[in-house]
């Protein structure tokens, strides 16, 4: 007579998906978050102006910003227009064929039109025409 296994005591082993299912599960949310705070810019805060379609590029650039006094940033260090073209075109002679400088531009929205455009200009004669002007989003 054969005795089936479970009256022995033997039980045939399992593999439970559901706690691999909420590890991995864990592990997504994880990286999706990690990803998401890894976003970098290195601009000081100013006042921008408003527009319903700006958005956020986490593209890597240069950034560059300009407060309403017409002190001049680039990635925090504090530079003149001259000093500002010496490392745009020192940028742009480095950079590879294949890429193209990014310029991310946050201007105060009291900056005056005139300075806005000789800030333009010198970006311009770098040889960069990549150029974002930052804007906060609508509220």
């Amino acid at each position: 007579m054969k005795i089936p296994r479970g009256y022995l005591g033997f039980k045939k082993p399992r593999i439970e998906m559901l706690p691999l299912i909420d590890i991995v599960f864990l592990l997504l949310v994880f990286f999706i978050y990690a990803m998401l705070s890894m976003a970098v810019h290195h601009s000081l805060p100013v006042s921008l102006p408003v527009s319903s379609a700006a958005g956020i590029d986490t593209e890597l650039s240069i950034t560059i910003t300009v407060r309403s006094n017409g002190e001049i940033f680039l990635d925090e260090t504090k530079v003149s227009l001259e000093e500002m073209q010496a490392v745009l075109l020192d940028r742009t002679r480095k950079a590879d064929n294949d890429k193209s400088v990014q310029v991310d531009l946050f201007a105060d929205k009291d900056l005056s039109y005139q300075e806005l455009y000789g800030i333009l200009d010198v970006i311009n004669i770098a040889g960069i025409a990549n150029v974002s002007l930052q804007a906060a989003g609508h509220k």
